[in-house]
């Protein structure tokens, strides 16, 4: 019984660490979003966006109503959003999204990630080339059709549209930089949007033998536990 216990409670922990790192996550996204565009959602698309997220993985409304007046407060700190790339051992491209109130601190953690497991930390674009950059929004799909709504999302920036039947959802993918117009195109047809990521897809990817596999995914656990670190991304297969 003493070990049963000991195996729920380090998964009830582990399950309450991500649920308070996700909840940081979006405080900080708040910050960013509201320095940028004020603290209106009507106003502020992204703002918008991070709130629908909020409510995707339970943070309460107070939680963000207090996250949203901090940022306002014009003695509050701010945080920025930085992007690594480097290879990680293997030669395994990675990209690395940070969100960060002091970017020496988090570069030299990051550069010390890669320098561990044998990787290298490397320059702007190098890297990056490899991943396209998009958003993805998951919708209701109660009472919609996939080939009309395909249709009508086309001049919105539609790229790709899949169906999550598990969970009843149409997932449609579009490119970074078409974000606002699709989120616009979404609203004014009152359509759902359950949750929206950015996220980076690599246009290729790499095999590796289960052993390499292994370290490079070592070296991404590491820098998943850093609270400045928001992702990692790489093109295994």
């Amino acid at each position: 019984m003493g070990r049963i216990f000991q195996t729920r409670k380090a998964t009830m922990f582990k399950r309450y660490a991500k649920m308070a790192k996700a909840f940081t996550k979006i405080g900080r996204e708040i910050v960013i979003a509201v320095k940028a565009g004020g603290p209106h959602p009507e106003s502020n698309p992204r703002l918008r966006m991070i709130i629908q997220n909020a409510k995707a993985i339970n943070m309460p409304k107070v939680n963000v109503e207090a996250a949203i007046k901090r940022a306002s407060e014009k003695d509050s700190g701010s945080f920025e959003e930085i992007i690594y790339e480097g290879y990680a051992p293997h030669g395994v491209p990675v990209l690395v999204e940070c969100t960060t109130n002091n970017p020496t601190r988090t570069v030299a953690s990051v550069r010390l990630y890669f320098n561990r497991a044998n990787g290298s930390l490397g320059t702007n674009g190098s890297v990056s080339f490899m991943f396209d950059h998009v958003v993805l929004f998951k919708i209701d799909a109660t009472g919609l059709n996939k080939d009309d709504l395909e249709l009508e999302l086309i001049d919105f920036g539609l790229e790709d549209i899949g169906l999550d039947e598990e969970n009843n959802q149409f997932i449609i993918q579009t490119q970074f930089t078409d974000f606002g117009k699709m989120q616009s195109g979404l609203e004014e047809r009152k359509i759902n949007v359950l949750e929206t990521s950015k996220t980076y897809i690599p246009t290729t990817t790499k095999e590796l033998s289960p052993e390499h596999e292994a370290e490079v995914m070592a070296m991404i656990e590491k820098m998943e536990e850093d609270d400045d670190i928001e992702a990692v991304y790489h093109n295994i297969a």
